[in-house]
């Protein structure tokens, strides 16, 4: 896949949606655990939270395919956008550094995902030179 400047992803335990783009271009990759995080309900009198941790390998994968994006704006409805930042904060911090923001957003469909995230970007783009 080649790179542009910007990327956004959208993830959730299920699957990572991760689009590079540029005003006029975007190239989409996606990401799907190899064994993904079902729901989990605690049950009284058990120990444990009855959540399951973070995917490691999974959130591994996708930090490695926004290796290389000047601008990255992370996005889903739940709890994987902050075990993504987590993870990048703790394992890849050169990626982490790209991160604008972390935003909460549900089920977009891929042009509404990337039509947010160009609008995110786009005063970035007059103001920061892409590489």
């Amino acid at each position: 896949m080649s790179k542009h400047f910007h990327a956004v992803v959208w993830i959730d335990h299920l699957e990572a949606k991760i689009f590079n783009f540029s005003k006029d271009d975007a190239e989409k990759m996606v990401i799907n655990p190899d064994h993904p995080t079902r729901h989990i309900h605690h049950k009284a009198n058990t120990v444990g939270s009855g959540h399951a941790g973070p995917n490691a390998a999974y959130l591994h994968e996708v930090a490695h395919a926004l290796e290389g994006s000047g601008a990255i704006l992370i996005t889903g409805p739940a709890g994987a956008k902050s075990e993504l930042m987590q993870h990048l904060t703790t394992h890849d911090p050169k990626v982490a550094k790209c991160v604008s923001a972390v935003e909460t957003v549900d089920h977009p469909s891929d042009g509404q995902l990337l039509a947010l995230a160009r609008k995110y970007f786009h005063a970035a783009d007059k103001a920061t030179p892409q590489m």
